[in-house]
């Protein structure tokens, strides 16, 4: 079925009447006809009753048109963004990231390249947090992502971007979040939360913390639930800087150690256009201007 088949069914079932929908379609009644025909041949069923009162549709041809309906509007947003897309640019550029926060400088590095390199179009893609499926599958061509959950995976290029430090959140109102850092004796009599898919080198300062003082923990199964567990007074808890939001809803302090988490990015091995290889090394520049950024 093609879009000519597909207007002319929803125009039938609109109009209710063949010789109208004909007109509106600026096409032959005899042609709307054979057109409906070549579509219930194709589908199997038959979509509309005929009287001389009009076409009324059938109850399976009303359930093929809601869907239809559906299809055909998304099918012509599709049609509009590429309308849109061609006639600006020439070359689309997507970069996968699990949130806005993860590569803070984005929105500048977007603005500066586009402006620079017009036709070519920057689109950022929202990921689930730290998976790389859709990347490898070739939907994206930049990938955002922790240096050791990529450093194996073969046939990929690997750009280092910035060290995420490593920092204590707590709510705006604790004491803790009066200081410029947090040493390790400040937690003592704490409850911290661990888990919740934290990274290795995090797990090794969440460990040594546990080891070394006074300190309740436990298991929180994601980061929503852990920042939902500081709002209720439960505890406190450690995360690379790249997952701040900066909504300041919650402090954010710098933890005194020395591990950080290596965030970079990623693109095909295959690729080798200029505007993405630009475009990395644009955002590598940027980051080497603010490696002081809290960050």
């Amino acid at each position: 079925m093609n879009t000519k088949q597909i207007d002319c069914v929803l125009e039938i079932a609109q109009t209710k009447n063949f010789n109208r929908a004909a007109e509106n379609l600026f096409i032959s009644q005899p042609a709307l006809t054979y057109q409906i025909k070549l579509v219930e041949e194709e589908i199997g069923f038959k979509l509309f009753d005929r009287s001389s009162r009009g076409a009324v549709l059938t109850p399976a041809g009303e359930q093929f048109c809601t869907t239809l309906r559906n299809i055909r509007g998304e099918l012509k947003r599709a049609i509009e963004q590429g309308q849109n897309f061609s006639s600006r640019y020439h070359t689309n550029i997507s970069i996968g990231l699990p949130m806005r926060s993860a590569i803070y400088f984005l929105p500048d590095a977007i603005e500066i390249f586009e402006r620079e390199n017009k036709g070519v179009l920057i689109t950022p893609h929202y990921l689930q947090l730290y998976n790389a499926s859709s990347f490898l599958k070739g939907e994206e061509d930049i990938l955002f992502a922790r240096l050791n959950d990529v450093k194996y995976i073969p046939d990929i290029k690997i750009y280092s971007l910035f060290e995420s430090k490593i920092y204590l959140i707590t709510e705006r109102d604790d004491e803790l979040a009066r200081k410029e850092i947090i040493k390790l004796e400040d937690l003592n009599g704490r409850v911290l939360m661990v888990g919740g898919g934290s990274p290795p080198e995090l797990k090794i300062v969440q460990q040594r913390i546990i080891e070394a003082i006074n300190i309740q923990h436990f298991n929180s199964n994601d980061r929503e639930t852990t920042l939902t567990n500081i709002k209720a007074h439960k505890g406190v808890c450690l995360a690379p800087g790249f997952l701040n939001d900066h909504n300041n809803e919650f402090a954010w302090t710098r933890f005194d150690c020395p591990e950080t988490v290596a965030c970079v990015l990623c693109t095909h091995s295959n690729d080798q256009r200029d505007a993405v290889l630009n475009f990395v090394k644009l955002l590598q520049d940027i980051y080497k201007q603010h490696s002081d950024f809290k960050i």
